[in-house]
């Protein structure tokens, strides 16, 4: 009977689970992942010999462990992707707890590593940042929350998903890291506007954070200079802004050649937060147009399979986890190219960073289990016909 209501497609008898997972996935994000890990070791290669010198390492010491990172990130991407939509959000909910304890815990046990901001946990051969972890499921968590309250006698899901973002946001203020802050109010506020927020109730919400970035920019230094580095109309040229900016303009549109540029040099997150600058030396903008491309595909044609989803909880984690990750890339290259103040964020499966790669690992393969093709009916199809 249900599959006469909602139109199901034939599965294929006896259909083996690798065959069934290849047919439903989507192949094309997937490809686009798989080339932005190539691109950011190929650009390893070139930012990362210069610090592994710096620090007494082997020269592509940082590239043998992004493969290793990165390694681990595309399979736990691929696992994700073929769990089903319940187990998936199971796994959310226990990651959520176990990063959220990790955040909460770090003014005891975490580190800043000389960064001014405590955002690790060392581990020795290695360090966590638990707010990487923290952000997918996180989405997937409150996403839950909100599709349940839209049942009858459901839980108060928008407020006490509110509630879980400003506690988060006050942690991370608290280390400091505003920009991860501003990406979990990010994600909340999609989230919630796919929901069906009212209009008025976001302005308020904007307004309420233009309140509390004046707020911060009056009484945390951290913030202050920033923002002051930002809207100066000098530049100093001896700044990591100054290094990128100056960067990008002399790798114009095809670069200045293979292992040809400086920057890397200069910069001592050329591998981590400022790695498109040195793309946009040696490449030029070449380089930088395919991976905006890359970046603008996956979001694109994750939201287009979502826009076909019936069930409200993919919808929401799906447009969450999409958006998040689009975001954080714009504002990379929009800080790297002086569009927008220092975050100290990473360019997601380019930089190098473990944790980073591991949870961008996580989301993505989430997504990709959120948005595989199931027997369902199209939404576009039950409203033309409603």
């Amino acid at each position: 009977m249900t599959e006469m209501v909602y139109g199901a497609t034939p599965k294929l008898g006896g259909e083996a689970i690798l065959s069934r997972w290849w047919r439903t996935t989507d192949l094309w994000t997937m490809t686009c992942i798989f080339l932005l890990f190539s691109i950011g070791l190929l650009l390893s290669f070139a930012a990362s010999p210069p610090l592994a010198e710096k620090n007494g390492f082997t020269p592509f010491h940082y590239v043998e462990r992004q493969i290793v990172f990165g390694s681990i990130s595309l399979v736990t991407m691929i696992s994700l992707s073929m769990m089903s939509v319940n187990l998936v959000r199971r796994l959310a909910v226990v990651g959520f707890v176990f990063s959220f304890v990790g955040l909460a815990l770090l003014p005891v046990f975490g580190t800043d590593f000389g960064k001014g901001a405590t955002r690790w946990y060392t581990l020795g051969f290695a360090s966590l940042q638990p707010s990487e972890f923290l952000k997918p499921c996180f989405l997937v968590l409150i996403a839950w929350m909100i599709s349940a309250s839209k049942e009858i006698n459901g839980p108060p899901g928008k407020l006490i998903s509110f509630i879980l973002a400003t506690v988060i946001s006050a942690f991370l203020v608290l280390q400091p890291d505003f920009g991860q802050a501003c990406l979990i109010l990010f994600g909340w506020s999609v989230v919630y506007f796919v929901a069906g927020a009212h209009i008025l109730l976001l302005l308020g919400l904007a307004a309420a954070a233009t309140g509390l970035g004046s707020f911060a920019y009056t009484y945390s230094e951290h913030f202050a200079r920033r923002i002051d580095g930002f809207l100066s109309p000098d530049l100093d040229p001896k700044t990591q802004l100054g290094y990128a900016t100056n960067a990008i303009r002399e790798g114009g549109f095809f670069g200045v050649g293979v292992g040809e540029g400086q920057v890397k040099w200069s910069l001592p997150d050329a591998h981590t937060d400022f790695i498109i600058a040195v793309a946009a030396e040696e490449y030029g903008f070449v380089l930088v147009g395919l991976v905006l491309f890359i970046y603008a595909s996956v979001v694109c044609i994750s939201l287009a399979r979502l826009l076909r989803e019936r069930d409200v909880f993919v919808r929401l984690a799906g447009t969450g986890l999409v958006c998040m990750f689009g975001i954080q890339a714009v504002i990379n290259i929009g800080v790297a190219a002086r569009l927008l103040p220092a975050k100290g964020m990473t360019l997601p499966f380019v930089s190098y960073g473990g944790s980073s790669l591991i949870a961008g690992g996580i989301s993505i393969g989430i997504l990709l289990a959120l948005t595989r093709s199931r027997p369902q009916k199209n939404v576009a199809d039950i409203l033309i016909k409603g």
